[in-house]
């Protein structure tokens, strides 16, 4: 006889048993809220921040670690990236490599979850170049242009890029950040952003 397959639990049963265990020790996480002056949901991604790398904490005797926004996600543009989201969520797992299936919490047409998700280094670093690199740009083909390509980075990648954007002062952060929005999703009005675009979509 075949064997069964064990029903999967509920998402609320879910996330106490195996995933909320992982929040203290990710080195990134996916917040999932609500801001008054922006579409529900909003997504941030933040970075936690050890005790040593922290630049504030000379005066504290016993500093804990901090989680510091990167970058966040709402509207149309979520709309569109939503699915390679889901995509870099099935990737993350727990420490002994058994997917968390995070891609759960964000499925259906409304996305009635709110909280906090674990994320492994590659996926928080790709979500934030992710929403960083999206900021002010208005053509939605150039937004999951950027998506898409980003999620082909591998983890060293993403996080050189990242640091690229994050790590060399004002002025060099932000011409890091404009070169970095034309190398994946050109200049806007280009028409090879649509041929690029569906060649992605119909390869992955």
């Amino acid at each position: 006889m075949p064997l069964k397959k064990e029903p999967k639990i509920s998402l609320g049963a879910h996330y106490q048993k195996r995933v909320r265990k992982q929040l203290k020790k990710a080195p990134w996480v996916l917040r999932v809220t609500e801001h008054n002056d922006k579409p529900v949901p909003v997504f941030i991604a933040k970075q936690r921040i050890l005790p040593d790398q922290r630049s504030d904490a000379d005066d504290l005797i016993a500093p804990r670690s901090i989680l510091l926004e990167r970058g966040l996600l709402y509207g149309p543009s979520q709309l569109r990236c939503l699915p390679i989201i889901r995509t870099i969520l099935t990737r993350v797992s727990d420490p002994a490599g058994i997917p968390l299936e995070l891609n759960r919490f964000l499925n259906g047409r409304r996305i009635a979850f709110r909280g906090n998700l674990p994320l492994d280094e590659e996926a928080g670093y790709k979500l934030a170049l992710m929403f960083r690199l999206q900021e002010r740009i208005k053509d939605l083909d150039r937004v999951e242009l950027i998506a898409r390509r980003v999620d082909r980075f591998t983890r060293e990648e993403a996080a050189y890029w990242y640091s690229r954007m994050t790590s060399f002062g004002d002025a060099a952060n932000r011409w890091a950040m404009a070169g970095m929005k034309i190398m994946l999703s050109g200049q806007p009005g280009d028409s090879n952003v649509t041929i690029m675009l569906e060649e992605l979509q119909q390869k992955y």
